[in-house]
């Protein structure tokens, strides 16, 4: 992931609630006319597993706190 991507989802992680769904309103407008490829199966699968664990530490970490 490149820096950018990188900053520009840590500036949408600290927006309020509201601001993330007019966000995602208006990127899912854009993104509908871009041609791109689907991820294969196995990029799926990868970010699936990345998600998963990330939860687990969540979960890991609340649960010391």
């Amino acid at each position: 992931m490149t820096h950018s991507v990188q900053e520009l989802l840590d500036t949408f992680d600290r927006l309020p609630d509201a601001e993330k769904s007019e966000a995602v309103t208006a990127i899912l407008r854009r993104v509908q006319s871009l041609a791109f490829d689907l991820p294969s199966d196995h990029e799926l699968v990868l970010n699936a597993e990345q998600i998963f664990l990330d939860l687990d530490r969540r979960e890991a970490a609340d649960g010391n706190a």
